[in-house]
């Protein structure tokens, strides 16, 4: 077990959005440190709710709830990095409180017991919780509609008072384009400074309008789905009033795209 405090009765947890990295993060000299001592810092959750990028279905998909391989969900790398594991326990409580409180929104939910964790999920978590001893369970992003993925977490924020840390996996920017130019493209630095700012002024409406209110927002997402698990983080932060405590924690760039994670609460 890592330096996790232990959650104080009644303590909320926070939500949080964070930028996962690719396989190789396990490498960096930095990052998986920024990730340790991140989780270090925070109340031991009971359950974690993880909504990655890399898992766009509608409905909304609820993953395994009893431990599964891993979606090994990339190519090209080298042999190692496919025999990673992360055998957490599911969380099948966790996931009929998430099916009861969409449900009771309108919001259908789809069970997938067959789907284990993705790249989105395991890689951050193999930093943060390496016992693998939190329970954990994967949603899938129904939609990339900002608005829509509030509401989402909105209805999920209440999750938060019984001990679940709800985590939004993306990347703050995402093109890959980054990869192959070398360097840190004056769009990635144009967009991490804007967002940054955007989030502590508590600017939802430019956010949830980043596509046209940012700059370069088109370079820095060509596709949105990975801006896209922060607002599910933003709604469960708006739900208890929470927008105003943002807090970065991590900052900076690898290969070229802002790796910006951020805490509420």
């Amino acid at each position: 077990m890592n330096a996790t405090q232990e959650r104080a009765a009644g303590e909320r947890m926070p939500a949080l959005y964070l930028s996962h990295g690719a396989p190789p993060l396990a490498d960096d000299a930095l990052w998986p440190g920024q990730l340790a001592a991140w989780s270090a810092d925070l109340p031991r959750p009971t359950a974690i709710l993880m909504v990655s990028a890399h898992w766009e279905e509608a409905p909304l998909a609820l993953g395994a709830t009893e431990t599964l391989p891993l979606v090994y969900d990339f190519w090209g790398f080298p042999e190692h990095y496919y025999g990673v594991t992360y055998a957490a326990p599911g969380a099948p409580r966790l996931a009929e409180s998430v099916r009861k409180l969409l449900s009771d929104a309108g919001m259908p939910v789809q069970d997938v017991p067959d789907r284990g964790l993705d790249h989105g999920a395991y890689v951050p978590l193999v930093e943060m919780y390496p016992d693998a001893d939190v329970p954990v369970l994967q949603i899938s992003l129904p939609t990339l509609d900002p608005q829509r993925l509030m509401d989402v977490g909105r209805r999920l924020a209440p999750l938060r008072d019984e001990g679940v840390l709800i985590v939004g996996s993306g990347f703050f920017t995402h093109n890959l384009a980054a990869l192959r130019q070398g360097g840190i493209p004056s769009w990635s630095v144009e967009f991490d400074v804007w967002g940054g700012e955007a989030l502590a002024a508590g600017d939802v409406d430019g956010l949830l309008d980043f596509a046209h209110r940012s700059p370069a927002g088109l370079l820095a997402h060509p596709r949105t789905e990975h801006f896209a698990p922060l607002f599910v983080t933003l709604g469960a932060a708006d739900a208890t009033g929470e927008l105003d405590t943002h807090r970065p924690v991590i900052d900076g760039f690898w290969m070229g795209l802002a790796k910006r994670s951020v805490q509420f609460g």
